[in-house]
């Protein structure tokens, strides 16, 4: 009789919710973590197709803005694949040089498209219209704004930094599909060639910003 009711209260009292909410709180994790990963296989498999879809359209059209933007979906797939090993446990070391690795191939697309849009500007270079381009570019946009919806949700959930960092990546993706889809329609629609190798110099913007970011922060 002189342990009955304490050890009645610890069955239905507040210490047997202990590990009910702990274990509810771990399976609301577990669910989180696989949207996340979700999240990134989506972003990885929509941006291996975006490279073989870029390539055949840049080819075509001789457009600088669709090759720097499939060279950048290149690089989007190597910042997926940093996202799963963080969201995996990972080694920091490990994660480290990879990031390095995606600022170094930032900055061989900043070279290139700078070059590129120059010369073009300066030859006064006329890609042609490409209305595969312009379809997968407004696709794009659209899929990159809600993915990167759903990272800084989930990002913020898990109170993952490195998920909600890539998640400002893949928004700022859907800004630059959007710039080279305006720079698109304007030559196709009003023969604004010029408007092709400015969209390039925009993803230098972004380019430069990325390798910035990556070594100063890393």
């Amino acid at each position: 009789m002189i342990g009955g009711p304490a050890i009645h209260h610890r069955q239905l009292g507040h210490w047997d919710d202990l590990p009910v909410t702990t274990t509810q709180t771990d399976v609301n994790r577990r669910q989180l973590l696989r949207k996340g990963f979700a999240l990134e296989y989506v972003t990885l498999g929509w941006n291996v197709a975006g490279i073989v879809v870029l390539a055949i359209a840049a080819v075509s059209a001789r457009s600088v803005a669709l090759a720097g933007f499939g060279m950048d979906s290149l690089i989007e797939v190597g910042a997926s694949t940093v996202v799963l090993w963080e969201l995996s446990g990972t080694g920091e070391h490990r994660q480290r040089r990879a990031l390095r690795l995606i600022g170094s191939a930032f900055g061989l697309l900043a070279v290139y498209l700078v070059v590129q849009s120059t010369f073009v500007l300066a030859a006064g270079y006329h890609p042609r219209h490409s209305v595969p381009g312009i379809i997968w570019t407004g696709a794009t946009a659209l899929v990159m704004f809600a993915l990167a919806a759903g990272k800084a949700r989930t990002g913020a959930a898990l109170g993952n930094q490195v998920l909600t960092t890539e998640g400002r990546v893949t928004l700022i993706d859907a800004v630059l599909a959007m710039s080279v889809l305006i720079g698109l329609t304007l030559n196709a629609m009003l023969g604004w060639w010029w408007a092709d190798p400015i969209a390039g110099y925009v993803l230098v913007f972004y380019a430069a910003r990325e390798v910035r970011d990556t070594f100063l922060s890393h």
